[in-house]
């Protein structure tokens, strides 16, 4: 709009560079705010005016950082459109409270918020394909980003809804309508896997189409079901499969010859009891070229979240591959925390961040050791980013003698302090119950800066200079108290990545510095 684009020719002529902000939210993810939000416009497909259908919403839409078209839908009859905003003021920093609002394309009217009684999230509207159902995805704990997904239908026009997927333990992140509107076909983090199911839209029966992999942006076509899938050992290629869940078939090759010239390792997975002797699984990948009468050292990864999953899926960013490559054999931990094994268990590590998930490393570590017995148990290094670099730093404190090397990826010290320098608020709110000022033991039981005088293991840090979701002090903060212990220790710091290392060249760099360091004490 020209008025913005006046204001930033303003902004531009200034000598000086200062900000002043008068509520936070000051920054988020990579990224200083400056005023601006992302609306959405809308102008007719044969050309003519863009319309700003957001009015003067304080809102962004598609949410940021990493909202996209799903968030948006337009009705069949295209009069309207829907799309998903959080609008509540100064409490953004601390809320998960996304709606689902309704405006009419020419703008004539303000936005209508069509969930309001849910202040939790609500997102990724699809219509029907007779316009008759609006099925969205609503979360029920408000200040709580992994609670389960449900699908939720409402009749359209109109108000009157039901949670179709109530008794169905997972959570969907995406999903479509069959042609006839009385399928619903979804994708859900299942058993370290990112699964295809049908969903019947009278029962909400749910039947298994495609298990293995992971599953990506079903859609319908003719009368096949397509969609993206990955695994381990092969980047995505499209895929479709019969409505019934049989006669798969690989549509592109798009990265077939490039696959046929890589050297991968063969992977499995297997479980064992973990904490409170619940079930657990582990994903183990091969080292390439895999002779079972060697001893191959280990490389201990730790995912990130920590309501997430390794899962089998291939990645550019942490890729076990990586380490198969290199003559690592990789272990994969989904501890209590995780997603994909029901939502009793992602939401079991609330307030127990070095409790449960630290049982569940020690006693994986402890069954793949003794499953595969080529792994050479006295050369193992663990390595982990996010709250993956916050365990690391919990290791080094309080399991000290079991590896020989770690890798600290923008991973927490001083979980007090964190909350301090952090930007979504709602997070360590939810996950430590409540503020570190109403409840200083929920940061303080598990802080791995009370234990750094029991730190003896050589520890490698990485750090982003535009992470502002684990500010990059953290790791500085790391590297000092390393260095100051006289621990053989590095420091990796790129001062124009964020919470991930994403340009390719960093990427290269990344990755030469990680195996090398891990050469140095495994080899």
């Amino acid at each position: 709009p020209a008025e913005t684009k006046e204001r930033l020719d303003q902004i531009e002529k200034r000598k000086a560079s200062g900000r002043t902000y008068d509520h936070i939210f000051i920054r988020h993810w990579d990224t200083w705010k400056d005023g601006r939000r992302s609306h959405l416009f809308v102008m007719p497909a044969a050309g003519g005016k863009a319309v700003d259908v957001m009015h003067d919403m304080d809102a962004d839409t598609p949410s940021k950082p990493f909202g996209g078209p799903e968030e948006i839908a337009f009705p069949p009859d295209g009069k309207g459109v829907i799309f998903t905003a959080r609008n509540v003021g100064e409490e953004e920093p601390w809320s998960t409270d996304f709606d689902l609002y309704f405006a009419p394309v020419d703008g004539s009217e303000p936005p209508k918020c069509l969930t309001e009684k849910n202040e939790a999230w609500d997102t990724t509207p699809v219509f029907s394909p007779d316009g008759k159902t609006l099925g969205y995805l609503a979360m029920a704990r408000p200040g709580y980003e992994a609670d389960r997904f449900r699908i939720i239908l409402r009749r359209w026009p109109g108000t009157q809804e039901r949670i179709l997927t109530e008794d169905w333990d997972r959570s969907p992140s995406f999903f479509c309508f069959s042609a006839d509107g009385k399928t619903i076909y979804a994708t859900a983090s299942n058993t370290g896997q990112e699964s295809l199911f049908a969903i019947d839209v009278q029962t909400g029966a749910v039947r298994t189409l495609v298990k293995e992999g992971s599953i990506s942006s079903p859609g319908v076509a003719a009368d096949r079901i397509i969609y993206g899938m990955n695994n381990m050992r092969n980047p995505v290629e499209i895929y479709s499969v019969r409505p019934n869940g049989v006669d798969v078939r690989k549509v592109t090759q798009v990265n077939s010859e490039k696959v046929s010239a890589a050297r991968t390792g063969e992977y499995e997975q297997f479980s064992f009891a973990g904490w409170n002797d619940e079930t657990v699984y582990c994903y183990v990948v091969k080292p390439v070229d895999f002779d079972p009468g060697r001893k191959y050292p280990v490389a201990f990864l730790i995912h990130g979240g920590p309501q997430g999953s390794f899962g089998n899926t291939f990645h550019y960013r942490w890729n076990p591959q990586a380490y198969a490559g290199a003559g690592y054999a990789a272990v994969m931990v989904d501890f209590h925390g995780s997603t994909g094994y029901g939502q009793a268990f992602t939401d079991s590590i609330r307030g127990d961040w070095g409790g449960k998930p630290l049982v569940d490393l020690q006693k994986g570590l402890a069954a793949a050791l003794e499953r595969y017995p080529w792994m050479d148990g006295e050369k193992v290094g663990a390595l982990g980013a996010s709250f993956g670099g916050y365990m690391i730093n919990w290791i080094e404190g309080n399991w000290p003698d079991r590896f020989r090397c770690l890798v600290n990826h923008d991973g927490n010290l001083c979980e007090r302090m964190a909350y301090y320098d952090t930007e979504e608020l709602w997070f360590p709110e939810w996950d430590h119950l409540g503020t570190p000022w109403d409840n200083p033991e929920g940061y303080e039981k598990h802080n791995p800066v009370n234990f750094v005088k029991s730190w003896k293991t050589p520890m490698l840090v990485i750090h982003g200079g535009q992470d502002f979701r684990v500010a990059d002090t953290q790791g500085l903060g790391t590297f000092n108290a390393l260095q100051r212990r006289g621990i053989p220790s590095k420091l990796l710091y790129f001062p124009d990545e964020s919470h991930w290392v994403q340009k390719p060249a960093n990427s290269v760099l990344w990755h030469e510095t990680v195996l090398a360091w891990l050469d140095q004490w495994l080899k």
